[in-house]
């Protein structure tokens, strides 16, 4: 790994596709604006950060969050952390016959948030409980999927644009797991689907990246089903190529802090037995283009 000396922290980068860690770092102290700007420019650069050994309260990761935006709050309002609505609870973990929070988050590849009219910028997961094996999150860098398309997938996709819907694999999730909530009217109301660029332009760096997932695109606008799902499956299939993907494999007290804009992620999976819990924070960000 290679190391870059920032004045009082250091940003060292993972050899893999993306991501770097953030050494020497202490969110319970107060980050001046120019170590916060020195963030920023590595989370845009790097598109994955991980801040370790984080002893920080849920009102902390809110404030930090909110400083790259406005936070976003997820329409399953049932595994809000009760004193943070901002907070989204994942966890397998079952007390009293209920779960404690989402448990099947993440089971397929996705952006979070990409079913609204404004995406996420970025989520912010900090580790509370952590399990003795597996639990691992996977990231697949988009621009990297963009940059290396083959020139046939290249041809096909500009200017193309694709649905994104909250329920396309909802009901699947359900029949999966029987904790995860029906939906109400109101609630299907709030998810209604959105069509966003299959190609979109980052709007701070100006790269270009693969805006579509598994989990929530639905469909290519104006293209015959059967051609949009050979196509949808291609791009599915190149996004998450091995060369595309870092493994975050978690320790206590992990604050990771991933850019939507850039990524997709995916949960890795953990043993029904062993317990997990984690908080995420989602920041808003703009309407893709």
């Amino acid at each position: 790994m290679a190391a870059v000396l920032q004045d009082s922290f250091q940003v060292e980068l993972f050899d893999a596709p993306l991501g770097a860690e953030i050494i020497g770092l202490d969110l319970n102290r107060p980050l001046p604006q120019r170590e916060f700007q020195r963030i920023h420019k590595a989370h845009l650069d790097h598109h994955l950060l991980v801040f370790r050994d984080q002893r920080i309260k849920p009102q902390q990761q809110v404030d930090f969050s909110r400083r790259f935006g406005p936070l976003q709050i997820h329409v399953l309002r049932n595994f809000q952390l009760p004193s943070h609505p901002e907070v989204l609870i994942i966890s397998n973990i079952i007390e009293n016959g209920k779960p404690l929070g989402l448990g099947d988050a993440g089971h397929f590849w996705h952006s979070d948030l990409s079913y609204k009219e404004k995406p996420s910028l970025g989520s912010m997961l900090h580790a509370q409980e952590l399990p003795l094996e597996g639990g691992d999150t996977l990231f697949a860098n988009m621009h990297l999927a963009y940059d290396t398309l083959p020139a046939a997938l290249r041809h096909a996709v500009q200017g193309a644009r694709a649905e994104h819907s909250y329920l396309a694999q909802y009901e699947e999730l359900r029949r999966r797991s029987p904790f995860r909530p029906a939906l109400t009217q109101a609630q299907i109301d709030e998810v209604k689907p959105v069509v966003h660029p299959v190609v979109r332009t980052h709007p701070e760096t100006g790269r270009k990246a693969l805006f579509v997932s598994e989990h929530f695109t639905t469909r290519i606008v104006g293209v015959p089903e059967d051609e949009s799902r050979a196509l949808l499956d291609e791009l599915f299939a190149h996004s998450v190529k091995p060369e595309h993907v870092y493994r975050h494999r978690w320790a206590p007290h992990d604050l990771v802090f991933w850019d939507n804009r850039s990524l997709m992620h995916l949960a890795g999976g953990t043993p029904e037995h062993l317990r997990r819990k984690l908080y995420r924070t989602t920041i808003e960000g703009d309407v893709p283009f």
